[in-house]
C-alpha cells in the first residue's frame, strides 16, 4: 500500500469517527433531558407537600437554637395576621388587639401570681391546682367575700342566707358561670393555730380562696389588691367583685345588673361617694396622707363605698399587671378610687347596692325594686350581722328561686 492510500484511508476513518462522535453525544444530551424531566414532574404523595415559605422559616429559627420567645413573637404575628388580615387601621381591629393583649396580660399575671405563691411558702389553694392543669372557661362574674380569721360566725351566717353550699355552690359556677369564695390570707406566724383553723374549715366547706398576705385591719387595700391580682390569674370572668362578710346580697340581682353593662370596657360600679379627708389622728378613717388631696376640708374623689362594688375584667388585669406600683391609702376603697380616676374608667353609681336593711330595702322589695346589697351605715355592714343577717335575707331576700331561673 502506498503512502497515498494510507492517508486516504486513516483521513475516511477519522472523519467517520467525528460523526459518531457527534452523534453519541446528542443521543446522551437528549437521554439526560428525558431523564431529567421524569424525576422532577414526579407528583408530591398525598400528605407529603413541600413546606411553605413561613413553615420553612420556623424550621430555621429551631434550627438556630430553639428561641421560644422568637416562635411565640412569630405566633403571634401568624395569629394576628390571620384575625385581622394586613391592616389595622379599622376600630373594630384596634378593639379586638387590646382584647388580646389584654388576654396575654391575665396570662402573664397568672404565671407571676402563682409563681410568688410558690416561692414565699404561702397557702396554695385547690383553685390554683385546677387553674394549673385545666384550660379556663369564661365566667360571669366572681365574687370575693372579704373575711377575718375572727369572722367565723359571719361566714356561717352568710352560708345558712344568700351563698349556696356543696353542689349548689357547684352547680353555681357550672350553669350559671359565678363563682364566690370567702378571701383571707395567712396569720403572721404562717401554719399557726389561726390557719390551720381556717384550713379545717376550708376542708369541711371548699369556700375559701387563700391569698398570699398577712392579715391585718390596716392592710386591707394590700389585701384587695391580691384579691383581684389572684382572682383574675385563676377565673376568666366579665366581672370581679368584692364585698365584705357583714353585708346581705341578693346574687341573682347582683348578675342581672352587671350583664347590662358586659359589653361595656373599663367599668366600676358601686355606691358612688366623695366624703371628707379626715386629718384629725385617732379618728376613724384617719388618712396619713391628708396633704396629697388638698387643704383641710377638701374631699376626696368620687369612689365606690367599700361594702360592695365590681370591677370588669380589663380593670382586674390592669391591677394584677400593675400591682407592685399602684399607691395603697388608709383605706381601701380610696385606695381603690385612686387607681381608677387617671384612667379612662366609666363609674357606675347604682344606688340598689347600698340599701339599707329594713324596712328600707323591704320596701324597695315590695315595689319591685329588689336591692343588691343591704347594710347599715352606721356599722359600715349590718350591725350584729351574726345574728340579724336572717331577718334581712328573710324580709329582702329575692328568694332562691330567682338565681336558678336567671338567664345571664
Amino acid at each position: 500500500m502506498t503512502w497515498k492510500s494510507r492517508g486516504e484511508f486513516s483521513s475516511s476513518r477519522n472523519f467517520i469517527s467525528q460523526k459518531w462522535t457527534l452523534f453519541l453525544c446528542l443521543g446522551s444530551f437528549c437521554a439526560g433531558m428525558l431523564f431529567t424531566n421524569r424525576i422532577w414532574s414526579i407528583p408530591e404523595q398525598n400528605g407529603l407537600a413541600r413546606p411553605t415559605a413561613s413553615e420553612t422559616g420556623k424550621f430555621n429559627v429551631v434550627s438556630e437554637g430553639c428561641n421560644t420567645r422568637i416562635l411565640q413573637e412569630m405566633e403571634m404575628r401568624r395569629e394576628t395576621r390571620d384575625m385581622y388580615g394586613e391592616d389595622f387601621k379599622g376600630h373594630n381591629s384596634i378593639q379586638a388587639l387590646d382584647k388580646t393583649i389584654s388576654n396575654l396580660e391575665m396570662d402573664l399575671a397568672a404565671a407571676r401570681s402563682v409563681q410568688e405563691s410558690m416561692r414565699s411558702g404561702a397557702p396554695v389553694s385547690e383553685d390554683i391546682r385546677m387553674t394549673e392543669s385545666s384550660g379556663k372557661r369564661k365566667y360571669l362574674m366572681v365574687v370575693g367575700i372579704n373575711t377575718a380569721f375572727s369572722s367565723r360566725k359571719r361566714r356561717d351566717s352568710v352560708r345558712a342566707t344568700w351563698m349556696p353550699q356543696g353542689d349548689k355552690r357547684k352547680k353555681l359556677e357550672e350553669e350559671k358561670g359565678i363563682v364566690m369564695r370567702f378571701v383571707i390570707g395567712h396569720s403572721a406566724t404562717s401554719g399557726g393555730i389561726l390557719d390551720r383553723a381556717i384550713e379545717a374549715e376550708d376542708r369541711k366547706h371548699g369556700d375559701f380562696l387563700r391569698l398570699n398576705h398577712v392579715e391585718g385591719y390596716l392592710e386591707l387595700s394590700a389585701k384587695t389588691k391580691t384579691y383581684f391580682a389572684t382572682a383574675v390569674s385563676l377565673w376568666d370572668a366579665d366581672f370581679y367583685v368584692k364585698v365584705d362578710d357583714d353585708v346581705h346580697v341578693n346574687i341573682a340581682t347582683l348578675g342581672e345588673t352587671l350583664v347590662r353593662h358586659r359589653s361595656k370596657q373599663r367599668i366600676y360600679i358601686g355606691c358612688m361617694k366623695s366624703g371628707p379627708v379626715l386629718s384629725q389622728k385617732g379618728v376613724r378613717y384617719h388618712e396619713p396622707e391628708h396633704w396629697k388631696f388638698g387643704e383641710s376640708g377638701n374631699k376626696y374623689f368620687r369612689h365606690a363605698t367599700g361594702q360592695l362594688y365590681a370591677i370588669s375584667n380589663d380593670l382586674a388585669t390592669y391591677i394584677s399587671t400593675n400591682q407592685n406600683v399602684l399607691h395603697k391609702y388608709a383605706n381601701e376603697d380610696v385606695s381603690i378610687g385612686a387607681w381608677f380616676i387617671g384612667l379612662d374608667v366609666e363609674h357606675i353609681d347604682d344606688r340598689r347596692i347600698c340599701c339599707g336593711t329594713p324596712p328600707d330595702c323591704e320596701w324597695k322589695a315590695q315595689a319591685g325594686n329588689i336591692c343588691v346589697a343591704s347594710f347599715d351605715w352606721s356599722c359600715s355592714g349590718i350591725c350584729r350581722s351574726a345574728e340579724r343577717i336572717k331577718e334581712v335575707h328573710k324580709r329582702c331576700g329575692e328568694g332562691e328561686n330567682a338565681l336558678w331561673s336567671a338567664s345571664f
